[in-house]
């Protein structure tokens, strides 16, 4: 990944390879945003209408490369289209810093001048252009990527504590984001539940965290007939992989579960072949989960958590769940199985019970669950569903601060009649008819949280991008609710030591 600093200094003497500048509309016309005003007075009355001619209007998204003609000290300057100046938020932001050093190549250093009024900006800015140079070069041969592998901020006062921790924080979060982003475009016959247990197991993050993998052996004394269901079809055996942070007296304890299929072929429910082409990302809450645990470790947040992966292939062979089998899960209910290919509910069911025994105050579970959230809400937007009415309407704010679309969808009570339907279980598995997958799927697993104060993220839709690469989100892995996850950690961790601080009063 890139290295990002930041700098306090006029952005036309800045000495780098690139130098990339907002451009925003406003009421007087096209103008470079404040932050790189000295770049337009450098230019002179010329720049407007060269920009202009280029046909170059601001609008967001919009980029255009210049040779600076020595005017700047830096010999390419990129301007990039940031809409009206009133519209500025941090995700534009984000998509600015990231277009900007997206467009440049065969460079080094590339400085960047945005609108930057704080830590917060800063940070976002910081993301977007750590994300935006992300790409995925493990199986190519070749020369490696050209683009910069230093991006410097220009930002007022760089080097307070604020600026450096913002930074810092952009650095670990895009970092969490981009390891993600690896293992879900890891090829699935390199990244089998035990590989990917052992590459989780052996990440040397700056974090300390602990790690236990459980194998199919003990899996099997813990009763997990879910993830041992769900893997029994496969030469590849299951695993349940859980990371612990523990720092001293915790503001709150949260634990999360992630559906860790490393290929789902849909087992005996087998799937067409086109649909099976990107099942290796089927990892993704796995992949999402543990590295926002990583990246809340890194931070030093006073928040524990424990976050459990399930790990397993699903695969059809003689050895299969079937159809029409009842599975006894780990808290001892039993589960009549009608689809192998809604195999997620049962891998996470397990783990929320295992999760949910040390009553953490929340538990978010985070998963690529179902076609349907996708068919509700896209391929850019994931769906949240809980238990609790505040947090089904708190997570999404708390993604849109992160820069995550989530959309708050219900659990109607019509579903727990359905789920508790079977004839011959406690549960049935699979919906008996084919409207509200995403709502049956959520009260299935609402079965395994005790009561616990719960939220369930089905990214689906935003997992894995099948289209162009936009803004700073590439084809492939995105890296889903990793943000989401170490914002909510960030803000519940604020509150918690702010009611401290109030009670001790």
């Amino acid at each position: 990944m890139p290295t990002l600093s930041a700098r306090t200094a006029q952005p036309a003497s800045v000495r780098t390879d690139a130098l990339v500048v907002g451009v925003v509309r406003t009421a007087k016309g096209v103008a470079v945003v404040d932050a790189g005003a000295d770049v337009q007075k450098a230019f002179g009355r010329g720049f407007v209408p060269m920009l202009a001619s280029l046909g170059f209007e601001a609008k967001p998204g919009q980029v255009a490369t210049l040779p600076s003609g020595h005017v700047l000290k830096t010999p390419v300057l990129v301007v990039v289209g940031m809409g009206d100046a009133a519209d500025v938020d941090r995700e534009r932001l984000r998509w600015a810093a990231a277009l900007g050093v997206q467009t440049v190549t065969n460079a080094v250093s590339v400085s960047v001048a945005l609108p930057l009024d704080g830590p917060d900006d800063v940070q976002a800015a910081g993301e977007g252009a750590l994300l935006g140079l992300y790409s995925y070069e493990r199986y190519r041969s070749g020369d490696d990527s050209d683009r910069p592998t230093d991006v410097v901020l220009i930002a007022d006062k760089a080097r307070t504590k604020d600026v450096t921790r913002a930074v810092e924080a952009a650095e670990t979060v895009a970092r969490a984001v981009c390891l993600a982003r690896d293992w879900v475009n890891t090829p699935p016959n390199d990244l089998t539940p035990a590989v990917f247990a052992e590459a989780i197991a052996s990440y040397s993050g700056k974090g300390k965290v602990t790690v236990e993998v459980l194998d199919d052996k003990a899996l099997a004394k813990q009763r997990c007939g879910g993830i041992l269901g769900v893997g029994q079809g496969s030469e590849n055996p299951p695993r349940l992989v859980s990371v612990t942070y523990a720092p001293r007296r915790p503001a709150a304890r949260i634990a999360l579960v992630g559906k860790g299929i490393t290929f789902d072929s849909g087992g005996l429910s087998l799937k067409p072949g086109k649909s099976m082409m990107t099942m290796k990302c089927d990892m993704s809450g796995a992949a999402a989960v543990v590295a926002a645990t990583y990246a809340i470790a890194e931070l030093g947040l006073p928040v524990a958590v424990t976050t459990y992966a399930s790990l397993a292939e699903n695969m059809p062979s003689g050895a299969a769940t079937r159809p029409g089998d009842v599975l006894t899960m780990r808290n001892g209910r039993t589960v009549e199985v009608l689809n192998t290919d809604a195999e997620g509910r049962l891998v996470l069911a397990d783990a929320l019970d295992m999760a949910v025994e040390k009553e953490p105050d929340l538990v978010v579970d985070v998963a690529t669950l179902t076609g349907a959230a996708v068919v509700a809400l896209g391929t850019r937007v994931a769906a949240v569903l809980s238990n609790d009415e505040a947090l089904l309407e708190r997570v999404p704010e708390v993604a849109d601060r992160a820069g995550e679309a989530m959309w708050p969808l219900p659990i109607p009570e019509e579903m727990q009649t359905k789920v508790t339907s079977s004839t011959v279980a406690d549960l049935r598995q699979h919906n008996p008819e084919p409207a509200g997958g995403t709502l049956f799927a959520a009260a299935f697993l609402r079965e395994f949280v005790r009561g616990s104060r719960w939220v369930h993220l089905d990214i689906a839709g935003p997992a894995h991008n099948d289209g162009e690469p936009f803004g700073y989100t590439p084809k492939g892995g995105t890296g889903s609710a990793v943000r989401t996850l170490v914002r909510l950690a960030q803000e519940i961790a604020g509150e918690r030591l702010l009611d401290q601080r109030r009670a001790a009063r």
